[in-house]
């Protein structure tokens, strides 16, 4: 199975997330869903998702201009500016990935999965 190209971006992101948060990692997928799920209805939509991910993307954006400029990145191969508008359509698409049952939501099962 080949990973897009902007998972590791993603990854990265999600990482910076639990900080911007405050929060400690969940154990488990169930933990994770309830530290996304903003409504508590035991579902992420994909505002919730996109919404939770770019908070590690506003973080490291130091100068707050929407754009991950190099010296705002980790260091690493991955050094191209990066935007909040294109960081966010990858959220979505990922998102969708995720959604196997395509009901608009991910579950904690779905979020557990490798996305395809």
């Amino acid at each position: 199975m080949r990973l897009p190209p902007t998972l590791p971006l993603i990854l990265l992101f999600s990482l910076c997330c639990a900080a911007a948060h405050g929060r400690d990692y969940p154990a488990t997928p169930s933990g994770y869903l309830a530290m996304i799920d903003a409504s508590g209805d035991g579902r992420i939509s994909e505002a919730e998702y996109v919404g939770y991910l770019s908070a590690g993307f506003r973080r490291m954006d130091r100068n707050g201009d929407n754009v991950l400029d190099a010296d705002e990145l980790p260091p690493g191969p991955r050094q191209t500016p990066r935007s909040l508008a294109a960081f966010q359509a990858d959220l979505a698409a990922q998102f969708h990935r995720l959604d196997r049952n395509g009901d608009g939501s991910l579950s904690a099962k779905e979020l557990a999965q490798p996305p395809r």
